[in-house]
């Protein structure tokens, strides 16, 4: 394993086990709302400071784009940066429902070159460095075989904060119904991709992502075998937010299925 992507496990670890701790007392936990539908807890901060403390520990030069911290420049950072959600899933978490990932990537020059998704609950750790292959708890995984949408499980998220699309994403939603053998929302997205990774479900789709939702989580997809892309399938989903995966041949069925809803303004 790459010696920054041992950092990386540490630092997710670390994170996991404040999350566990915490989960085994919701009542106790302080939650702000930062706007509809978006809620941070004091979870998410000691997670966040944990994971920034081993990296400024390991590699102090380094840029950091954090979900509650923002972008956290460092002298000398130069062109490697850390996209950190420290509790992808908080609305689940703090419903005490048992879908949430640590999620971490680390990027150069704009490109992902490692990745760790660590579960807290199931104690499943995904990692993936470019060009090395993706494992879940050091054994190789892989995308699923699927080759028909018919046959496919796939994942989403549904849009909790803007509904300027709605309408489309339901008209999306309805086909996908029609024409895979089933839709789940799961509600953690870093956590969706890695199980297109492994092969659990066999695609995801989902707009309006941020960095840290998709950084690791797609390098994992890319690294087990399959392809990811905006709603277009150019690589520029970290920058639109938009995000399709899946396995070779669910990945172009999923986008040809999606291009009838999609408007010109989906597609910037």
């Amino acid at each position: 394993m790459h010696p920054i992507l041992n950092i990386a496990v540490k630092a997710a670890r670390r994170a996991g086990s404040i999350i566990n701790r915490a989960s085994l007392d919701l009542g106790q936990i302080k939650v702000n709302v930062k706007q509809q539908s978006d809620f941070v807890t004091e979870v998410d901060r000691a997670a966040e400071a944990a994971i920034i403390d081993i990296i400024r520990d390991a590699y102090p030069g380094h840029g950091i784009l954090a979900e509650e911290s923002g972008l956290l420049e460092a002298a000398g950072s130069g062109d490697i940066q850390w996209i950190i959600d420290p509790l992808d899933g908080t609305t689940n978490f703090i419903h005490g429902f048992p879908q949430y990932a640590v999620s971490i990537g680390i990027a150069q020059k704009g490109i992902v070159q490692h990745a760790v998704v660590y579960d807290p609950n199931r104690n499943e750790l995904f990692t993936a460095s470019k060009g090395g292959g993706a494992f879940l708890n050091e054994k190789r995984i892989r995308v699923s075989a699927c080759n028909k949408l018919a046959d496919a499980l796939i994942g989403t998220g549904f849009p909790y904060r803007m509904f300027d699309h709605i309408d489309a994403y339901l008209g999306l939603m309805k086909d996908m119904m029609q024409k895979t053998a089933g839709l789940r929302r799961p509600g953690a997205a870093s956590l969706d991709l890695a199980y297109v990774a492994c092969g659990r479900l066999d695609g995801f789709f989902e707009l309006g992502l941020a960095p840290w939702d998709m950084a690791a989580g797609s390098l994992l997809i890319t690294e087990a075998g399959g392809l990811c892309g905006d709603l277009t399938g150019e690589p520029n989903y970290l920058d639109t937010g938009n995000i399709i995966g899946g396995s070779p041949k669910v990945f172009g069925q999923l986008l040809q299925a999606a291009a009838p809803y999609l408007s010109a303004k989906l597609k910037a």
